[in-house]
């Protein structure tokens, strides 16, 4: 399984989904008439929860067999694209040339030339990416951006448990993931230069943010 199941199940916590919803053969059918092949990893995502009504409610597009059937810049890339920022600004994909392997990294741009490593394979992509796209989604969250000291962040990874995957160069920043509860985030942005660190933070309960904002309120100043 691309995504472990106890993932999974933490994903509907996040979501507040109750069952996921996935796409037909058909549909899988006509993405490999496109590209000729995808991956497993993916076409077992797609399977099992890409239909998910909820993973669209995000502040990003992801890429999905219908847009693939009406957006004909989607088909004339070399990449076949999973993931849109909302303003066009930054995309994710796998390379053609990779969509034959079981699970390829994506890479993501900000001019559809220049390429760079987003993460070492579809299933970490995903897992790292739905939980991101989450914390935009919860009812509750921050208001505000915090930035960090390098010392704050220190705090952070002491406090909080840390997800196994992260995000890089996506919108030219690196992003790892945060919890202390099944139900919140927590998303620090970060530079390569590891001067630049920020935060923010949510979750789909109010117990849950409360837990959250206990072990790290004191940490960040509002930007």
């Amino acid at each position: 399984m691309i995504i472990e199941k106890s993932f999974f199940d933490r994903l509907k916590q996040i979501y507040l989904v109750e069952e996921f919803c996935g796409y037909t053969d058909e549909d899988i059918d006509y993405i490999k008439g496109l590209f000729g092949n995808i991956p497993k990893a993916l076409e077992e995502y797609y399977r099992k929860a890409g239909r998910t009504e909820a993973f669209q409610r995000v502040q990003d597009t992801w890429l999905l067999p219908e847009h693939f059937k009406k957006w004909k810049w989607t088909q004339k890339s070399d990449h076949m694209i999973l993931l849109n920022e909302n303003q066009g600004v930054c995309r994710a994909g796998i390379k053609r040339e990779d969509l034959t392997l079981d699970n390829p990294p994506v890479y993501a741009t900000s001019d559809d030339e220049n390429w760079v490593l987003c993460a070492d394979t579809v299933s970490e992509f995903l897992s790292a990416a739905l939980a991101y796209e989450a914390v935009f989604a919860f009812e509750f969250c921050s208001d505000d951006i915090y930035e960090l000291t390098g010392e704050e962040f220190s705090l952070i990874e002491s406090r909080l448990e840390k997800y196994p995957f992260e995000l890089k160069n996506w919108i030219d920043v690196n992003i790892k993931l945060y919890y202390n509860d099944s139900d919140n985030l927590l998303a620090v942005l970060y530079g390569n230069d590891d001067d630049y660190f920020q935060m923010f933070y949510g979750a789909s309960s109010q117990q849950g943010y409360e837990k959250l904002f206990d072990s790290i309120g004191d940490i960040g100043d509002e930007m």
